[in-house]
C-alpha cells in the first residue's frame, strides 16, 4: 500500500498497565497519551466546527483507541448492533491491511456497527479467503463497495462482510452531558475501544501480533455529524477525519494516517 504524502503520522506508546473500558479516558495513561490534531473536513481539509481528536494506546493484548467529541447535542436514536449509525452522527475507526480493512462505528448511545472489508481483486478461488464460510459472499450478508460518494476507487470494487463481529472486542461510551435531551446543552461524548491483536490476524499480513517496535500500520479515526451548525439536520452529513481524503469517501486506506508503534510505555509520571 502506497504511503502518501499528506497523511497524518503518529506515535502510538503502550499503556504500562491495562486499560478499563467505561469510555471516560481519564486514566493516567491516556492523560498522557500524545492528542492527534483536531479532526478536519473530509474533502477540504478545512477545520470542523465541533473539535474532535483521538489517542491510541497499545499493550500485548489490545489497540485501544479513545476518541474526545465535542458536541452541544448529545443524541442517538438507534439501538440495535449494525444499525445504519452513520446515517445520525457516530465516531468511526477503520484499520487496514494490503488486501483487507476493518470497519467499526460507534454512537453516543454505545451502538455499534462493523464490517470486514475484501478487495475483490483478492477474494477468488485459490486466494486466501476463498473457501472460508464468514467470508462466503454466496452465504454471508454482504455490501458491494467501488466507493462513496461519487467516488470510484481504482483498484474497483470489494465485498464487505456485514455478518463479520471482530471476536473479543471491547467497547464504551461516556456522555459529557444528558444523552437525547434537546433543550439543554451538553458538552460532549468520549468513546474507549479496545481491539484484540489476535482478531485482526486476516489484516495483518504477516506481520507480528502485538506489534514489534517500529511496525507501522495504516489506520483512520473519522467522526460523522448528521447535524449541522444551527441544529438543522444535513444530508449529507458532515465528514471529519485525522487527514482530509479529498473526497467524500472514509474507504480510501492509501490516505490513512500511519500509525508507528513504540515499545516504550507512555510516559505518565507528570500525571496526578
Amino acid at each position: 500500500m502506497a504511503f502518501h504524502q499528506d497523511v497524518a503520522r503518529y506515535t502510538c506508546y503502550r499503556t504500562p498497565e491495562a486499560l478499563t473500558i467505561d469510555g471516560k479516558l481519564d486514566e493516567a495513561a491516556w492523560q498522557a497519551a500524545p492528542v492527534s490534531n483536531a479532526f478536519v473536513d473530509i474533502v477540504t481539509g478545512e477545520p470542523a466546527w465541533f473539535d474532535t481528536r483521538v489517542r491510541l494506546l497499545w499493550d500485548d493484548t489490545y489497540l485501544y483507541v479513545g476518541y474526545s467529541a465535542e458536541e452541544t447535542d448529545v443524541w442517538g436514536t438507534l439501538t440495535e448492533r449494525d444499525s445504519k449509525i452513520y446515517e445520525e452522527n457516530d465516531l468511526e475507526l477503520f484499520i487496514a491491511g494490503k488486501d483487507t480493512y476493518y470497519e467499526f462505528e460507534i454512537s453516543a448511545r454505545n451502538v455499534i456497527y462493523e464490517v470486514f472489508w475484501i478487495w475483490k481483486d483478492v477474494h477468488q478461488p485459490g486466494g486466501r479467503f476463498w473457501g472460508r464460510p464468514e467470508f462466503d459472499p454466496e452465504a454471508q450478508r454482504t455490501l458491494v463497495l467501488d466507493g462513496v460518494g461519487g467516488h470510484v476507487h481504482p483498484r474497483g470494487e470489494r465485498w464487505g462482510f456485514l455478518d463479520w463481529d471482530c471476536p473479543g472486542l471491547r467497547h464504551a461510551i461516556h456522555v459529557d452531558g444528558t444523552l437525547n435531551k434537546r433543550d439543554d446543552v451538553d458538552r460532549g461524548w468520549s468513546a474507549e475501544i479496545a481491539v484484540p491483536w489476535q482478531s485482526l490476524r486476516d489484516i495483518a499480513d504477516g506481520r507480528s501480533l502485538p506489534p514489534r517496535a517500529g511496525d507501522e500500520w495504516r489506520i483512520d479515526c473519522s467522526r460523522f455529524q448528521a447535524v449541522g451548525r444551527h441544529g438543522e439536520m444535513l444530508n449529507p452529513g458532515a465528514g471529519w477525519c485525522w487527514n482530509r481524503h479529498g473526497h467524500y469517501d472514509s474507504h480510501i486506506p492509501e490516505v490513512f494516517p500511519i500509525i508507528t508503534f513504540s515499545d516504550e510505555h507512555v510516559d505518565t509520571r507528570t500525571q496526578s
